[in-house]
């Protein structure tokens, strides 16, 4: 491996990680996924319960990857993973889903939204009189958010590409600031939230029908609780990292699953049922209109920003070290290695793949499809805990081979009820067998690459 360079500077410690799992799933999905959700579900109840249910899910995850870490402390993330503990053809298919979905259509679809909630804010600052009731705002709305999206694309990767402790104590700040942002927003739309009488005027979903729906949303819901894994892509980089990273794997998971419940009680119960589901993926900003007028949707607009910005440079972070690492083990170009402190072609190219999915799809297409897609990877990897042997524990290994029985259950949990979801959803979803076809090319195309490689790498791992 050659990344000895970045191993001697452990840069990374328990609380920039933290921020990098909150930063990486404090994202698109929590501001967008409630509207789709109470359109499927019918039900604010029934949509707080998915994002409980997801929670529970996400944690099971969190504490999974955290055994993962333990028995292979390297970066790479479901590339690593899944070549050391099965075969690297696997990890390559893994390593390809990141570089076309797992990060590049993420990246994408926070930066999409991003656009969505910031263009107002932009366009709200007096310049050359131009307004969002201007003609040629209306008539070119899809080519401004784009540019804006591309914008802070670029953004991030330039803070992450010139200097690595420049983008953490940045990330770090903007983490902070979103956190004390959204914790003000809950205290103040607590404090209106009694005033307001909400009706569920929605016919009600039952039958095979609720069960489809209630996959449907935790697919949507999923996606916004996958950042879970962030601060695996960096082990390289954190000094005792099979301590620290299962650490702040959990905290920050538990962090964010409480602070998702919470906001979405205040996303569903603020508006009729057929309001929310009508907000489609501007569901938070029209929230906050209906608790606190438009100045208080406006101060919301800014937090959203932050946390969408701060997702987005969390990814970008993340993202090019895989490529490196794939460079390394000679499945990709040895040019998308690191160069002193940063994987700066990695970088550029992950600016360009991210950029080019911003024009070609919608961010419902991209809910589904990255819901599902990731889904399946992440449970993929959590499955090599029951291929790949723990370390001995030489001291006692009577008391190891018990607590592993116990160890176990979080991977299995995971594991069942991801594929459970998945293939319920991809069942009963309008559009489920395209996804599901979607996510399966994904993977075929990776694993065709693979093969067809003439220098592909044969070591053994």
């Amino acid at each position: 491996m050659s990344n000895n360079h970045v191993k001697s500077s452990h840069r990374f410690g328990f609380w920039t990680l933290t921020f990098l799992v909150v930063a990486n799933m404090v994202g698109a999905g929590v501001f967008t996924t409630s509207g789709f959700s109470m359109g499927s579900l019918h039900s604010p109840t029934l949509v707080v319960a998915a994002w409980v249910v997801g929670g529970i899910i996400a944690m099971a995850g969190a504490i999974s990857y955290g055994q993962l870490i333990r028995r292979m402390p390297e970066s790479g993330g479901e590339y690593l993973f899944l070549s050391r503990g099965i075969h690297p053809s696997v990890g390559f298919v893994a390593g390809w889903v990141s570089l076309i979905a797992g990060f590049t259509g993420a990246i994408a679809f926070a930066a999409k939204t991003f656009a969505i909630y910031a263009v107002p804010l932009i366009l709200a600052v007096p310049f050359l009189g131009i307004t969002e009731e201007t003609n040629w705002v209306k008539e070119n709305t899809v080519f401004i958010h784009a540019v804006v999206a591309i914008g802070v694309i670029v953004l991030a990767a330039f803070l992450h590409g010139i200097k690595v402790n420049l983008g953490v104590r940045g990330q770090n700040i903007a983490v902070i600031l979103k956190l004390v942002l959204l914790v003000l927003f809950l205290v103040v739309a607590a404090s209106r939230l009694s005033t307001i009488e909400a009706k569920v005027d929605l016919p009600p979903v039952v039958g095979s029908e609720l069960w489809g729906a209630f996959c449907q949303s935790l697919v949507y819901i999923s996606l916004s609780y996958l950042g879970f894994n962030a601060a695996v892509y960096v082990a390289d980089e954190v000094a005792h990292a099979t301590k620290t990273i299962p650490r702040s794997l959990i905290c920050g998971t538990a962090l964010v699953v409480l602070m998702y419940v919470l906001l979405n009680i205040v996303f569903v119960y603020s508006a009729n049922a057929s309001e929310v589901a009508g907000s489609f993926g501007d569901v938070a900003a029209f929230s906050a209109e209906k608790l606190g007028g438009d100045r208080f949707a406006f101060f919301f607009r800014i937090i959203i920003s932050i946390a969408l910005f701060t997702s987005v440079t969390s990814m970008m972070m993340a993202a090019p070290r895989v490529y490196a690492k794939m460079a390394d083990d000679g499945l990709l170009p040895g040019l998308f290695r690191f160069q002193n402190e940063t994987p700066l072609n990695a970088i550029v190219l992950q600016v360009l793949l991210a950029s080019s999915i911003v024009f070609w799809s919608t961010l419902e297409q991209l809910l589904g499809y990255l819901g599902v897609t990731l889904s399946l990877c992440a449970a993929a990897s959590v499955s090599c805990l029951f291929f790949v042997r723990p370390p001995e524990d030489s001291e006692n290994p009577n008391r190891f081979r018990f607590a592993s029985r116990w160890h176990m259950i979080p991977p299995a949990f995971y594991v069942l009820t991801t594929l459970f979801v998945v293939a319920l959803s991809c069942y009963h979803m309008e559009n489920g067998s395209w996804q599901l076809l979607a996510a399966i090319g994904t993977f075929a195309c990776g694993a065709i690459y693979y093969f067809l490689k003439p220098d592909r790498v044969k070591k053994p791992f």
